[in-house]
């Protein structure tokens, strides 16, 4: 089994290959070696990776999962605001699922 760090790594690549520009979000909370915390300051359940289509400035975000993940409450709550919104969005726990989620334009696919 794949883990989701290496799903990701595949599924940036496949995107870029269509056409897309893609970024990786780094959520969370880090204690840094001053005991400080630092926070990415993204709102919890931001998906791993967002972009755009070049055709067209379209943006996406995509949640990935390996084959036995499933999205947390947070992400679930973020997908309904997405949904709430029509922003291309799902989860993917393939290249071809991301890449089918960004050019058919989908709106919540495997939540």
């Amino acid at each position: 089994m794949q883990s989701e760090h290496d799903v990701q790594n595949l599924i940036r690549i496949a995107l870029s290959a269509n056409d897309c520009t893609v970024f990786r979000a780094n959520v969370g909370k880090v204690k840094m070696q001053n005991d400080r915390w630092f926070d990415t300051g993204l709102p919890k359940g931001h998906p791993d990776l967002y972009g755009f289509r070049h055709s067209d400035g379209k943006v996406f975000y995509i949640e990935v999962k390996n084959e036995v993940g499933r999205p947390r409450a947070d992400q679930i709550k973020f997908h309904e605001m997405l949904t709430h919104w029509n922003v291309i969005h799902g989860i993917a726990r393939t290249p071809e699922q991301a890449v089918e989620i960004v050019k058919k334009g989908l709106i919540g696919y495997g939540f």
